[in-house]
């Protein structure tokens, strides 16, 4: 019998987290210790660090996700693994994982198999208090909000245009729509409401897009809680309540340092949703490693029309920084299953199905190489029921891209299973590239979101409603109209229709609603239903974890 991801991790014997910063190079000094296997780096160690080069950057993203599983992070835990297995000096940078998808149904984000990033149980539950730091500061300006109204309201916010919403980091649709402050006056005014999963906030973007603490806290200030009766926006600046968000932000900022199972360093740090934010780790976390590290693997959430187009199109541009090569992991499972197989008969060879399938990996391959001028390598991430011949059609379809395809067994070898991708990855990423973003920011912002439909989606155009074009009109009056463009669209097809599986064509992406979030920097386009309260499964996750009499937990994936 096969051991779960969280026996794997629980047998292997950790390293003080004091000799793997002493192996990365981090001065004992500026780390910050969260008992023995964990600790937060001062972010002031940047100042000292400036002049020094930065290593590679290879960011991982993916095909389009099936319930079939990709793989994703293990891939990027096993590439780091794999790196240093072959004498170079690695790091890994990746998201937190939330605690809605760890109790519900999509899981952890730790890595699995013997490609995992330890302590697997901290990591994927409270991990350093970053989440509840995050929800924190959320909370405080929506209840400085509601003071507000209740002491005068000397602002005159409108309570119906308040777009500021209250967190908890946990799937519970039952709060997706509340009406607060009934029962008196003295529990302040009555009005509809509703909760975002913490993880949706914009304070989780504000700070995975922040250069410093003191960027962070100009970016809170801009942060747009409403409007008017005069139609005008209100900022978290104008209602005093940048500076306590900060203060309850300031460890939070902090990049988290871990170990993989074979001790390679990782940042674990920030953890927004691709879907409806940016989907990629902290700024921070990012230009850390690449001071400490000749090569930093890192990932962005789901797959390239998404994860990836964000985070050349939004985190690189405020980062300033340009990846050196992408993988693109995918499995014959999966493009079996774009391929319209159900997932009860993956087992069994299906060329046909393969081959329709196919074209999703194609057309991600297309966006990393065509939009945006990247080398790139196709990481497959073998099962045992893989043929032989499915693997060849897979290396045929690629290799006419001129784009390699290697297998890669890390989730049961580790590092050893990833030496083959790593050897192309140093060679991507020692080559010339083309890096460029998939439209300007001077262009408007009906242009950009065509052009992202067009060129990333594969579409042949957008529809707006009458709201969309409304907000569209004032933002762009209001002076935002130079900022990136977030997509909030399904992660399950490369139109706004989760059903349409493979590479659908002639499709429009409904535009359905415009939001800024003047404080993170970016324009929120809401397509199709976009949960930012997700819901618990009939069955969850929740069910099967549980703990013992020495305090050890079970049943964590």
């Amino acid at each position: 019998m096969s051991l779960t991801d969280i026996e794997i991790a629980q047998q292997v014997k950790m390293k003080p987290i004091g000799e793997i910063a002493e192996k990365a190079g981090i001065a004992e000094k500026d780390l910050e210790l969260y008992g023995n296997y964990k600790a937060k780096i001062n972010y002031n160690v940047m100042d000292k660090l400036k002049d020094k080069q930065n290593g590679k950057l290879i960011l991982v993203t993916a095909i389009s996700p099936t319930p079939a599983g990709e793989g994703k992070t293990t891939t990027v835990v096993g590439l780091g693994d794999a790196l240093q297995r072959i004498g170079k000096n690695a790091f890994i940078a990746l998201r937190e994982p939330s605690l809605g998808p760890v109790f519900g149904v999509k899981g952890g984000a730790a890595g699995g198999g013997y490609a995992q990033v330890v302590p697997m149980e901290d990591i994927n539950l409270h991990f350093t208090g970053d989440f509840h730091a995050i929800g924190a500061a959320n909370n405080l300006l929506a209840a400085m909000i509601d003071n507000h109204i209740h002491q005068g309201n000397q602002l005159h916010i409108d309570t119906r245009k308040i777009t500021w919403k209250r967190v908890v980091d946990m799937n519970d649709r039952q709060l997706r729509f509340i009406v607060n402050g009934l029962n008196g006056k003295i529990n302040g005014v009555p009005r509809e409401d509703g909760f975002d999963i913490t993880v949706a906030s914009e304070i989780m973007a504000v700070l995975c897009l922040s250069n410093s603490i003191s960027e962070m806290k100009e970016k809170l200030k801009n942060i747009i809680i409403g409007y008017t009766t005069e139609d005008e926006p209100v900022t978290a600046g104008q209602l005093h309540a940048h500076g306590a968000m900060a203060a309850l932000l300031k460890d939070a900022l902090k990049p988290n340092l871990v170990q993989t199972l074979e001790h390679t360093p990782a940042l674990i740090h920030g953890g927004p949703f691709a879907n409806i934010a940016h989907g990629c780790n902290s700024i921070m976390a990012t230009k850390l490693a690449l001071k400490y590290a000749d090569y930093v693997v890192t990932e962005a959430g789901f797959g390239a029309d998404l994860g990836a187009e964000k985070f050349m199109d939004i985190k690189c541009r405020i980062a300033d920084l340009q990846p050196d090569a992408v993988v693109v992991v995918a499995t014959v499972r999966a493009l079996k299953m774009h391929g319209g197989v159900a997932k009860t008969e993956l087992n069994h060879e299906n060329l046909a199905a393969l081959e329709t399938g196919l074209p999703n990996l194609l057309k991600h391959l297309e966006n990393v190489q065509e939009v945006f001028g990247m080398p790139a390598v196709v990481a497959i991430n073998k099962f045992p029921t893989d043929s032989d011949a499915e693997l060849n059609l897979v290396k045929e379809k690629c290799e006419a891209l001129g784009v390699k395809v290697v297998l890669s067994d890390v989730w049961a070898n580790g590092g050893a299973g990833g030496e083959d991708l790593a050897r192309e990855v140093v060679r991507l990423a020692n080559t010339v590239n083309n890096f460029r973003f998939a439209y300007d920011l001077e262009d408007s912002i009906t242009e950009k979101l065509e052009k992202i439909v067009k060129k990333v989606y594969g579409g042949i155009g957008i529809e707006l409603s009458k709201s969309a074009q409304k907000e569209i009109n004032r933002l762009e009056t209001l002076g935002f109209g130079n900022l990136p463009i977030c997509m909030a669209k399904t992660q399950y097809s490369l139109s706004d229709d989760p059903t349409k599986l493979g590479r659908p064509e002639g499709f429009n992406v409904t535009i359905k609603d415009i939001k800024v979030s003047a404080g993170a920097g970016f324009i929120v386009a809401l397509t199709g239903t976009i949960m930012t309260m997700p819901g618990l499964p009939k069955k969850p996750a929740a069910e099967n974890i549980d703990v013992d009499e020495n305090g050890q937990i079970q049943g964590l994936f």
